[in-house]
């Protein structure tokens, strides 16, 4: 008989790994807390890394087809100068192949379309769990329960499936918020990178047109970051402060801002938390934010996620126990990801740094690091060869 399992989660790292555990052959279903399907109207870089992990589920070919290809990186000071410029074929080498922008409502579509119809179920939260060798029982927030022969924890930093393992994880304020949003303006693909400032930052790619946004026209996806305390709003709207803080900034920076709607402008403090300490028990594993969330500054939180989603399924094909499977699942990832999350929690506080002026001299000194090295690090990190599934 094939074997149930539930995913509690349909974000990235969850529709995926419902993709992937679907070709690999279980009956799966998905809840999702969230009562539509609508994702925030923001973009998403898919390095090559998580391309080759979409390869594997039978997705990174639509992915490719449906984002912008970027092979620039280059990093600016506020005032113009240039930090660096590097070499996009040495880039492009160095990865294996250029990374991809897309809209994430776009991405989450594609998933979700590789599902069949009925599989996700949104409005439904996993609100306890009991979980033993020979499967799971889930009581849901509309009062049914359902008995599963697993469950994957998809369900973010708050992850209920990760508390259940785990015991309190409790989230900590990163000290900045970060806006993003979705200009309709066609930014100079040599542009594609970074401006920085003291304590802040913007970040800017080309995006493809698609579903949600006005068709046909180019359009650039971007993102800031400034230190602010949490759980505040800016008097007059995001938009307006953002228009105050950068608008003195090189292009494309006010462009950019000029040609966003403001009403689609998004604000979200950013919160991590350490990673889960344990990943699996029995016949409950946790993936994505719920395992190992981490800031956004190596672009690798999605990314991440699409490799647990591709490595899990491999390693239930290699052990079709599915309680040994996840515990080694745990014990695979954990390398990997381990120095991804204390790097990305490392530039976030050289970027944020107090004084400002220890943040802009840091910041600075990052230009000084020769480019051949840059390419080996960025490599490790989100090439293609960085993507390795399990031999056995």
């Amino acid at each position: 008989m094939t074997e149930r399992i539930m995913v509690i989660g349909a974000g990235i790292a969850g529709l995926a790994t419902a993709v992937a555990l679907r070709r690999a052959g279980y009956e799966v279903s998905v809840i999702e807390q969230r009562p539509t399907a609508d994702a925030a109207g923001a973009g998403i870089s898919i390095w090559p890394n998580a391309l080759a992990a979409l390869d594997t589920i039978g997705l990174g070919d639509q992915v490719r087809g449906a984002g912008g290809r970027i092979s620039a990186g280059a990093l600016r000071w506020r005032d113009g100068r240039w930090l660096r410029r590097p070499d996009t074929d040495r880039i492009v080498h160095a990865l294996g192949e250029p990374l991809v922008v897309i809209h994430r409502a776009r991405l989450t579509e594609i998933l979700a379309g590789a599902l069949p119809a009925g599989t996700v179920t949104h409005g439904r939260a996993a609100t306890a769990l009991d979980v033993s060798r020979a499967g799971a029982r889930i009581t849901l927030s509309d009062g049914t329960v359902d008995q599963v022969d697993a469950v994957v924890g998809a369900d973010g930093v708050d992850s209920m499936v990760a508390r259940h393992l785990n015991g309190d994880l409790p989230r900590r304020y990163a000290g900045y918020t970060a806006w993003r949003g979705i200009a309709a303006y066609a930014m100079d693909p040599d542009l594609a990178g970074e401006t920085m400032g003291p304590g802040m930052e913007v970040g800017h790619v080309p995006l493809r047109a698609s579903e949600g946004i006005e068709s046909g026209a180019d359009h650039t996806y971007w993102f800031a970051t400034q230190r602010a305390p949490r759980g505040q709003t800016a008097p007059g709207g995001e938009h307006a402060h953002l228009s105050r803080v950068f608008g003195t900034w090189p292009e494309p920076i006010p462009s950019l801002l000029a040609s966003t709607d403001p009403a689609a402008v998004l604000r979200n403090d950013l919160y991590d938390r350490k990673p889960a300490a344990r990943w699996a028990r029995d016949r409950a594993v946790i993936v994505g934010d719920a395992a190992h969330p981490m800031r956004p500054h190596l672009g690798q939180g999605g990314c991440q996620g699409l490799e647990d989603a591709a490595i899990l399924a491999a390693l239930t094909a290699c052990e079709p126990d599915l309680s040994a499977a996840f515990a080694r699942f745990g014990t695979f990832r954990r390398r990997r990801v381990r120095g991804l999350v204390a790097e990305s929690r490392a530039v976030g506080r050289i970027v944020n740094m107090r004084p400002a002026a220890l943040s802009a001299a840091a910041s600075r000194a990052s230009a000084l690091i020769p480019e051949a090295v840059l390419a080996r690090h960025l490599a490790s990190v989100a090439g293609r060869s960085a993507f390795v599934l399990p031999t056995s």
